[in-house]
């Protein structure tokens, strides 16, 4: 990635999507620079401080996130950085499994040649599912990867599976469909881009295996739950790595507007006196409702018909990028993290079963992924409602189906815009905004959904525009 002729790049948010991007310019060879609004580093995927009952402080995050083996050009990029994935990462074998013990969890087998058969042997051993259940499933998943995971652009999930013959069973539609669905777009399946749900089908079966070292090894269907706040799982060890290098971070640094001119690009944030240096290109890495509170000011003082166009280019591609952005919907992901304790689950993450009174649809056992034991997190995708009363539907769920009597909530975070609304024929953001002017982020234009994925690898085309 190397390139001839370095270029000053500034950053604009440090989330994971701006330090990532921070990473790959560095390994470029562009001197980069990260404006962070805040005090923290992480955006939407950071950690945030707790405390139990008895006082003890502990590090919670804004939202309980995890990978899949699939994510290559995250793990790749952590593991860039200094971050041991074996350390960092539980790995296990993809689970949609209750607390009863029903449900699907695929079988441990990480051999390449039996990549993608493993899904179909986890399918004919799940428990709770008929025999209808899991033909109409098998079926389906073949009929999905004849096709080459394609179908017509204006299907939603659900769509998709009526027309699927035979027609997937309503269980498996409640028991699989629909967690999985909010679990990777965070909207409800009847909403839901089946474009962009399979193609994250494809790459979860069929991408290549992911080799860690000699003795570890990543299928693209594991789950990677994070065993270290979500702060200290890339974007501070990405902050060390880039200091090292001689990159900058400025935090407490909200970019108020930036300025362009034929010497380039001015940042003006509060508490920084970068307003005088001129960078080559600006990277836009904040959420897309941030940059509508951000001006951007093309109108230098021009002086013959070239420089008076070029200025009308840049607004005419601002405003219509600028329209994208501002189009898009988003949903909610809800947090409670509850204590009961010496609380320990069958397993590390549990599904939960969900109606209108029980809103969770995941459970994660803290205790077991290297936080305080009897900490549980539980994960309300495409969330409705307020925190109280969301807070106490799930207090009563986990009592009642975890069998939790003296389960009580410690804290309770909403995110009201964690993602993009990932629907049908959904017209995103593109990475380049004007000339010298890109954006990044996981609502940027691309194959996957609001995810680090999406995210990571938005910043390695942005950087790779410049």
């Amino acid at each position: 990635m190397q390139s001839g002729f370095k270029k000053k790049i500034a950053i604009i948010g440090g989330g994971w999507a701006g330090m990532a991007a921070s990473v790959y310019a560095t390994q470029g060879g562009h001197p980069a620079t990260v404006f962070e609004a805040t005090q923290a580093l992480g955006g939407r995927a950071r950690v945030v401080k707790g405390e139990l009952p008895n006082g003890q402080a502990i590090a919670l995050d804004n939202g309980q996130h995890i990978m899949i083996g699939a994510y290559s050009e995250t793990l790749k990029l952590m593991q860039s950085v200094g971050v041991n994935l074996s350390n960092a990462l539980l790995r296990r074998p993809m689970t949609m499994q209750f607390a009863d013990g029903t449900g699907l969890q695929l079988p441990d087998w990480r051999k390449p040649w039996m990549v993608g058969l493993d899904a179909a042997w986890g399918i004919v051993r799940t428990k709770g599912w008929s025999w209808a259940d899991k033909i109409a499933l098998l079926q389906a998943t073949s009929s999905w990867q004849r096709n080459g995971f394609k179908c017509s652009s204006g299907d939603s999930v659900l769509r998709l599976c009526q027309k699927t013959k035979p027609v997937i069973t309503p269980k498996v539609l409640t028991e699989l469909i629909e967690p999985l669905c909010l679990s990777a777009l965070n909207t409800p399946m009847h909403m839901a881009s089946a474009s962009v749900f399979l193609r994250v089908l494809q790459d979860a079966l069929f991408a290549p295996t992911t080799h860690v070292d000699a003795k570890t090894i990543y299928g693209p269907a594991n789950m990677l739950l994070p065993q270290r706040d979500l702060s200290n799982l890339f974007p501070h060890p990405a902050a060390a790595w880039l200091i090292q290098q001689g990159g900058r971070i400025q935090l407490g640094a909200r970019v108020q507007s930036i300025n362009y001119s034929p010497k380039g690009w001015q940042v003006d944030a509060a508490e920084t006196t970068e307003t005088t240096e001129f960078y080559d290109a600006v990277i836009f890495a904040g959420s897309a409702s941030n940059m509508a509170s951000v001006g951007i000011n093309t109108a230098y003082s021009a002086t013959n018909n070239v420089a008076i166009e070029l200025q009308h280019l840049m607004h005419r591609e601002l405003q219509a990028w600028q329209a994208k952005a501002n189009a898009l919907q988003y949903e909610a992901i809800t947090t409670v993290y509850a204590y009961a304790p010496n609380a320990k689950l069958t397993q590390p993450m549990l599904a939960l079963k969900t109606n209108a009174s029980n809103p969770a649809q995941f459970v994660f056992d803290r205790g077991q992924l290297g936080g305080a034991t009897g900490l549980l997190a539980f994960v309300i995708s495409a969330s409705n409602g307020d925190r109280l009363t969301l807070q106490n539907q799930v207090i009563a769920q986990g009592i009642n189906e975890l069998k939790l009597a003296n389960l009580q909530a410690i804290q309770t975070i909403v995110e009201k815009r964690a993602t993009f609304a990932c629907t049908p024929q959904l017209r995103r953001p593109a990475t380049q905004i004007a000339p010298g002017l890109l954006g990044c982020g996981d609502y940027i234009d691309g194959p996957y959904p609001a995810t680090i994925e999406g995210a990571v690898r938005s910043a390695k085309l942005a950087v790779s525009l410049i």
